[in-house]
């Protein structure tokens, strides 16, 4: 089925990844069964999904014995749920490696803030899906396959960016909570709250206020701290000058 012109399914498909807190994760038992489970979701700076799971539980029992996955996620929209948009994500689910594990804790941690609670209890590991297909459904005449190439973020040359996320995140969320709240609602029409930064990578910035979760595309695409501070001045002076509606 071939796509409306007014429909960009790789952005759409990106602000799922994105915005995603929850999925319904495919793995496969030792008898070839399919076995379905809900999970928590977080992302990686290219937009990977991020997993923390336990060894106990039967999912990674099997992403054990074999790392294929399927990753189901949607918008949960009100109302008739197959009205919104989802994906169906096909790859591979490795455990973090250990040199890895602080950032992509600390990411899942933002997400997931009540995972505190249980984060370094020794069955738990993180996981990452490698993304080598995807499956978009977004409605009558939008049902679009991609591949990961053209959905994930690339990195190269942001070093310095990812560097400095941690203190960019912590920065927003002390002093410029008014901008942030101004981006969730007058760029992306997103209702009133107490909207927070929880990650920023080159394309964009991720908000989260409570269950509500936001996706802030950059115009251009950010590779630097000091790009990344320019880029929110403007779209901040953008948002204020915006009509309150």
């Amino acid at each position: 089925m071939q796509p409306t012109t007014d429909f960009d399914p790789r952005t759409l498909a990106r602000s799922l990844l994105r915005r995603s807190r929850q999925g319904a994760l495919a793995t496969l038992m030792p008898s070839g069964a399919p076995y379905c489970s809900l999970v928590n979701v977080a992302s990686h700076f290219d937009g990977s999904p991020i997993l923390l799971i336990s060894r106990l539980a039967v999912h990674t029992r099997n992403v054990l014995g074999d790392p294929r996955v399927s990753l189901m996620l949607d918008e949960r929209v009100a109302g008739d749920p197959l009205k919104g948009a989802r994906i169906m994500l096909a790859g591979t689910a490795t455990e973090t490696e250990a040199d890895l594990v602080p950032v992509v804790r600390r990411r899942y941690l933002h997400a997931h803030p009540s995972a505190e609670a249980f984060v370094d209890f020794d069955d738990f590991r993180f996981f990452r899906i490698a993304p080598e297909s995807l499956h978009l459904v977004a409605g009558f005449g939008r049902i679009v396959d991609l591949d990961a190439s053209q959905v994930l973020t690339d990195l190269t040359g942001a070093e310095t960016l990812l560097e400095a996320e941690q203190d960019a995140v912590a920065h927003m969320n002390a002093d410029h909570l008014e901008a942030l709240n101004l981006y969730a609602t007058r760029l992306l029409g997103a209702a009133p709250g107490d909207w927070r930064c929880v990650g920023c990578d080159p394309d964009g910035l991720d908000l989260q206020n409570d269950r509500a979760t936001a996706r802030l595309a950059f115009p251009q695409r950010v590779t630097t701290p000091d790009a990344l501070r320019q880029t929110l001045k403007m779209l901040a002076v953008q948002a204020r000058n915006l009509p309150v509606q």
